[in-house]
């Protein structure tokens, strides 16, 4: 029998290990860590260089790594929370840990952090938009006249709705922009499906299920807001087809009023150029149902 050491078990142990590294991905974050005598790094570039080199040196060793954002005010509040000591390393393991298991993370898949950071950003805008969506759908409790909870009925129509989006849609990459205009936020959530050769498009679920609430909100609450969906496919023009969220029920854009929209800066009103190459059409039909489904979907009602 083959005798093998302690150092060697404990390699072996160490590659078995997943770790969680919380990364400060914005220089205003770095500064408020350095408040913390323990916190020993003093430059932004210098921190994000040095953890770019441990997850290449992890990854070499065969480790799995996953980034978690770490955020100081989260942090602070943690440490007050469970009574641990902020300026003790340990305390941020164990934050580090409690990210792991609640907070957005993605894992080091050996692309360079400069592309990281931005989908783990990303991934944080997209979990608090499914958060406070969720929170504003569940506050809006039962039907005044038939008892049915209004978020969750409003959430099936919008799954329904988006499953009738993509169905309809001619084939391609589909790039899906929903955005709900309500006090105090306007909301926006992107969603991609994929094309595959056969079957169903690719969809990331936490970006499904992002995307479905924010429409559900907007079903739900009667808002003004939209929805865009851009087609992309090999050998042909890009295709742009557009819905307008009013009253509960999504009502197709005619061609020119998805190009007014996509065409015009949300922000300042003023009209962006047109991208060659790209058809902006009316939608498929998505059948009739839209607005009020059989007199039972929430949206249908009138509170």
């Amino acid at each position: 029998m083959a005798h093998t050491d302690h150092p060697t078990l404990r390699r072996v142990l160490r590659r078995e290990i997943a770790g969680t590294i919380g990364l400060l991905t914005d220089d205003h974050d770095f500064r408020a860590m350095r408040r913390y005598r323990s916190f020993a790094f003093d430059d932004h570039t210098t921190y994000l260089q040095q953890v770019e080199a441990l997850l290449k040196s992890r990854a070499a060793q065969g480790s799995h790594t996953t980034l978690a954002l770490f955020d100081p005010e989260d942090y602070a509040a943690f440490c007050a929370d469970t009574g641990l000591d902020p300026e003790a390393p340990a305390s941020r393991s164990r934050f580090t840990a409690h990210l792991a298991a609640t907070g957005p993370t993605i894992p080091y898949d050996g692309r360079p952090l400069a592309t990281l950071v931005p989908a783990l950003v990303d991934e944080a805008v997209r979990q608090a938009t499914w958060e406070y969506a969720t929170a504003l759908l569940s506050r809006l409790g039962p039907c005044a006249t038939c008892g049915e909870d209004i978020g969750r009925a409003a959430f099936t129509r919008a799954a329904d709705l988006l499953v009738r989006i993509l169905d309809t849609a001619p084939p391609g990459d589909r790039h899906l922009v929903c955005s709900v205009s309500g006090p105090p936020d306007t909301l926006v959530s992107v969603l991609h499906a994929d094309a595959r050769t056969e079957g169903p498009p690719e969809l990331d679920e936490a970006e499904a299920l992002e995307f479905t609430s924010v429409l559900a909100l907007g079903l739900a609450t009667r808002g003004p807001g939209g929805l865009v969906m851009r087609i992309s496919a090999p050998g042909t023009t890009d295709r742009v087809h557009g819905w307008r969220l009013r009253g509960g029920t999504l009502e197709p854009l005619t061609a020119s009023e998805v190009f007014d929209a996509y065409c015009t800066d949300a922000e300042t009103g003023e009209i962006i150029f047109p991208e060659p190459g790209v058809d902006y059409c009316s939608p498929p039909d998505l059948g009739t149902d839209l607005g009020e489904e059989d007199g039972n979907a929430a949206p249908g009602h009138h509170h």
